[in-house]
């Protein structure tokens, strides 16, 4: 009889790459790397897609962010036997009547506050530059400020003809930039009015969609994707309910801190707060920055005050309003919240630093949720571990 001959994947170069497993992960891996290289020989094929989902991401994130905020308030009205379709109108009638609350009452008193403060900021700035610089030329590194500060006159006396050229660059940069801004008001403004319609559909098929989806996917998948598609709307309906709330609660705390301490722009600097604080972690660091400035150059230990009102803000916010709000529901270590912003900001922009939390809780959500269809499938080391234990008890009984 024949000896048996190796197969392909016994031989001494496969069990040298580490086997057969290692040796497919490693061909999957080519194969990814070539469909990419080809994708990105071929973009320019999906330039109109770019465009088309440039012009209709804002709208929908919108639409979708208000349609987390008021579905609750749908579901409280359709439990009074109310139609789903007449909820959708009694709500935006309840917005429209809000809108125009605001629009009438507080609008005019925080147009007057920021066309003040943009007024007064360069006076602040300047203010502030002049204290910095006695500070300087009084302290202890002085002589090496002022050896810089002759450097940089220096320098600035040798380099006229770079500024004219810069100014001339400047001039026709901004000339440019006119039209894109333009472009750019003109885009939001349509946006914003396609939001309405967006909303209305969300609102009255929303829970809906992810069934049709699933109707794509063959019936063993449905039941993954149905968990899929549950654990990621709970992530996020409780991240945006969350964050807007506690940046709603922000917003009034600091409203009121700094109407105690008497504090310029109080109503402003809240407001300011509020929408910053959307961001974690980053945006109390941008909602500070004008109140300090503006604390800066007050007198009567405004800093000193200003610091105390930011420190309690953040005590309260932290120990007792975002536990009881936000709770633990995205389970995401805040150094990686950072890293998560960061990233998403360097690739994005501001659209990148508000949407990176949620889009990572949904990716996380895919991810973790596949991966354990993949060890239940895959890992036979685990049902071994589990079959040494039930031989081991059974041998201890």
């Amino acid at each position: 009889m024949e000896p048996e001959k190796p197969s392909f994947f016994s031989t001494r170069y496969i069990k040298f790459l580490g086997g057969r497993n290692t040796f497919f992960t490693l061909i999957m891996l080519l194969l990814i790397g070539v469909v990419v290289m080809v994708y990105e020989k071929i973009s320019f094929v999906f330039i109109p897609l770019t465009v088309f989902l440039g012009n209709v991401i804002l709208p929908i994130i919108l639409a979708v962010i208000a349609y987390y905020l008021l579905r609750p308030i749908l579901r409280l009205i359709e439990k009074i036997n109310i139609p789903r379709v007449w909820g959708i109108l009694i709500i935006f009638l309840a917005l429209i009547g809000l809108i125009t609350l605001l629009v009438f009452l507080v609008f005019p008193f925080l147009k007057a506050q920021s066309i003040r403060l943009v007024d007064e900021l360069p006076n602040y700035i300047i203010q502030l530059l002049n204290s910095l610089d006695t500070f300087l030329r009084t302290s202890f590194v002085a002589d090496y400020y002022l050896q810089i500060e002759n450097d940089v006159m220096d320098l600035l006396k040798n380099v006229p003809t770079e500024i004219s050229k810069l100014f001339q660059s400047t001039v026709a940069s901004i000339a440019s930039g006119i039209t894109s801004i333009v472009g750019a008001v003109t885009s939001f403004i349509l946006s914003i009015v396609m939001v309405p319609f967006i909303l209305f559909y969300l609102l009255k098929d929303g829970e809906k969609l992810p069934q049709h989806i699933m109707k794509l996917f063959p019936p063993r998948m449905r039941d993954d994707l149905h968990s899929v598609f549950k654990n990621i709307d709970k992530q996020i309906s409780s991240y945006i309910q969350g964050q807007i709330l506690v940046s709603m609660c922000i917003g009034f705390m600091i409203y009121i801190g700094f109407t105690i301490i008497g504090m310029d722009y109080a109503l402003l600097l809240g407001v300011i707060a509020m929408v910053t604080s959307v961001v974690p972690y980053l945006g109390p660091v941008i909602a500070i920055t004008p109140a300090a400035i503006i604390a800066l150059v007050t007198p009567h230990f405004m800093l000193i005050k200003l610091a105390i009102v930011w420190t309690v803000v953040q005590l309260v916010e932290g120990k007792f309003i975002s536990p009881q709000i936000m709770g633990k529901s995205l389970h995401i270590h805040p150094i990686t919240i950072i890293f998560v912003l960061i990233t998403s900001g360097s690739l994005f922009g501001v659209p990148g630093v508000i949407l990176g939390i949620p889009g990572y809780a949904i990716l996380k959500v895919i991810v973790s949720h596949f991966y354990t269809l993949f060890k239940k499938r895959y890992n036979r080391y685990e049902s071994n571990i589990e079959k040494h234990y039930e031989y081991t008890n059974n041998k201890v009984d």
